[in-house]
Order: structure tokens, then sequence, then C-alpha cells
């Protein structure tokens, strides 16, 4: 699991797109041009997959091979779709959880979560597909293969995965310091999910705006937050904690 996975070469990328590949990320060389590129360029835009311009000496650390300016690191597991997933959770458990992840960046943070949203039995983990942690093989490793376990789907928004859950009579609870309200005041003995922030700037104002309820976790010491990877597993074990009564 020491490196990742990568598909190099202009072509073999645009035929991945196609092919709908679980595409983490392309780095393409700056300065590029031809028509082949705008045609990756237009699929890439597409298809909402993150990219980046890069100087080509980033290429050749990525790989040794002809790359021609373009390599897209693959992720190690299949995205599921976000409607499908979600519609298949509630026809099937009488309490769906679910898990939201607002720009969670850090690779081994994310890997955490899934270890633990795994042992917690949460049924889905969303996350968007611009400016969150990719799952690479780091992560499927800290999540001790999880990853393999735990069905995860990228959204354009987070924000309309949101009222789509609410809409589908899931109750929507933020993590957040920005309220006045504990976890242990929630009911999550009803369909849940729960949005966890990121390590930077937590939930976004526009995300915050439309939960159905907000909760912090009491914090006694002189720290003022907790890890993102470790708050989060209190909040799922608290839904455990209530759902085991």
């Amino acid at each position: 699991m020491e490196n990742d996975q990568h598909i190099y070469g202009i072509r073999a990328v645009v035929e991945a797109i196609k092919a709908e590949q679980p595409i983490n990320k392309i780095f393409l060389q700056k300065g590029l041009k031809g028509e082949l590129f705008k045609e990756l360029e237009a699929s890439i835009r597409k298809n909402g997959i993150s990219a980046s311009y890069v100087p080509i000496e980033k290429l050749n650390r990525l790989t040794r091979n002809n790359h021609q300016g373009v390599v897209a690191q693959i992720s190690p597991v299949t995205f599921h779709d976000f409607e499908q997933l979600v519609e298949e959770v509630i026809s099937k458990e009488k309490l769906p959880l679910f898990l939201l992840l607002d720009q969670v960046s850090d690779v081994r943070n994310f890997g955490a979560i899934i270890r633990t949203a795994e042992c917690c039995g949460v049924h889905g983990i969303i996350v968007p597909k611009n400016g969150a942690a990719p799952i690479t093989n780091d992560t499927v490793k800290t999540s001790a293969g999880a990853a393999f376990n735990v069905p995860i789907a990228k959204v354009d928004h987070l924000k309309d995965a949101v009222f789509y859950l609410q809409s589908s009579g899931i109750s929507v609870t933020a993590a957040t310091e920005k309220t006045e309200d504990e976890i242990y005041g929630v009911d999550f003995d009803q369909p849940s999910a729960i949005i966890m922030g990121s390590e930077e700037k937590g939930i976004s104002p526009s995300i915050l705006g439309i939960v159905d309820q907000k909760a912090k976790l009491p914090l006694l010491g002189k720290i003022g937050s907790l890890n993102v990877s470790v708050a989060c597993g209190v909040f799922l074990y608290e839904v455990v904690r209530q759902r085991r009564k």
C-alpha cells in the first residue's frame, strides 16, 4: 500500500473518465495545449473531477512513465450514487445513520473517521467532490480496511445532499462549537445524519443555516477543540449509546 494507483497519458485518462473510473484527482501540466488536451479539460469540467495544473517536475515524481503531461490518481474504492444509496438504506434500515464530511482534507483523519463509522454501523458516508480528502492507499490503511465496507458517495454540493436527506425523513445534526446545545440533548433514536466540519474552518455557514439542529461536545480543559476524527467518534458513539437502550 505504499504507492497510490495512477493512470497516465492524455488518451488513457480521457477513456478512464468515460469508463467512470473512481478518479480522486487529475494533475495537468501547466501550459499544455492541443485538441485532445482540450477534450480532456472539457470532460474534467463536465464530470466535476478535481484537477490541478502543476509543473512537469510534479508529474515526473508521480510516475517515471511517459505521462504526456497528465496523471490521474485513481481511488482504491468505488463510489456509490448518492440518491440511490439513500433510497437503498431507507428501504432496508429502520434507523438509517449517515455521516457527512464538510471539507475534511486530511487523508489520515478521513481514514480514522471511516474506521469509526464502520464500527458504529454508519450506513453511508457523503463527501463533496471538491475540497475533500481523496481516498488513497493511506486512507484505506488508516481505516484498517473499513473503506471497503462502508458505502461512500460523492456529491457536487453538500448543501443539496442535506436538503435531500431532510426531504427523505432524515434528521440532520451539525457538530459545531457555534451553539449552546450539547450533544446529549439530541435525539438520535430516529433516522439521522451527522455533519462533521473541516479541521480548520468547521462546517460552512451556508450548511449550518439549514440543518435541523446543532450540537457541541463539552470541553473541560484548556484546549478549545478536538481533532475531527476524535470528535466524530464521540458523536457516533452517542448515537450507538442511545440506540442500544
